[in-house]
């Protein structure tokens, strides 16, 4: 996404943010608000980040409030506060294919997180669960290695990898728990599992 866009898509989506009350979004989306500070603590890929409330500005919270987060970041996590809608986790499992209208954002989503995945972890998945495990990441029974990382409080999500063989490449897919089209909207998912692959990369380095 152009830059340009990134930066309209993070003003309305702090705009959608400060019209929210806090207290309903945090009990939502399952994280922390503090009353008096009007900050959201919110767990994200293995770090704490401090999200200001009306303002919508986002830090690390263990780290120099400087730091500059990613225009895709925060917006993801404001969409989240605002989104969520608080419903349990169904214990089962969706393609992103299965998300509302996720056919049209489809190829985006491949070439996004699939194809890095298959293209990172493919002939060496062990890899995969080392990196998941290090941000609390679990081994999954699904394919020939997989993976569940709570990447946000109510959004698991599932890397799985199938090994090649002589006749086939490796392959792989990425799953979501039932119930999470309730809380991010579609092509939000796209950003998010691309986030997993690069950071579950970045970690395997």
């Amino acid at each position: 996404m152009a830059l340009m866009n990134l930066t309209k898509g993070y003003a309305k989506a702090v705009e959608d943010f400060a019209r929210g009350n806090p207290r309903q979004m945090s009990m939502r989306s399952q994280t922390i608000y503090n009353d008096e500070s009007k900050q959201f603590e919110i767990p994200f890929l293995g770090e704490d980040y401090i999200i200001d409330y009306p303002a919508g500005s986002v830090g690390f919270k263990n780290k120099n409030q400087k730091t500059n987060v990613p225009l895709e970041v925060r917006i993801l996590l404001i969409h989240y506060l605002y989104n969520a809608s608080g419903a349990s986790l169904q214990n089962s499992l969706i393609s992103f294919k299965e998300l509302k209208d996720g056919f049209l954002y489809i190829v985006p989503f491949t070439n996004r997180a699939i194809n890095p995945l298959v293209n990172i972890f493919g002939n060496n998945p062990s890899l995969m669960v080392a990196a998941a495990e290090s941000i609390g990441g679990k081994k999954t029974d699904l394919g020939d290695v997989a993976v569940t990382v709570p990447v946000l409080p109510l959004l698991p999500v599932t890397c799985v990898i199938w090994e090649g063989d002589d006749e086939f490449p490796p392959s792989g897919n990425i799953l979501f728990d039932g119930s999470a089209g309730t809380h991010l909207a579609t092509e939000d998912f796209a950003f998010l599992a691309g986030m997993l692959v690069f950071k579950l990369k970045e970690l395997s380095q």
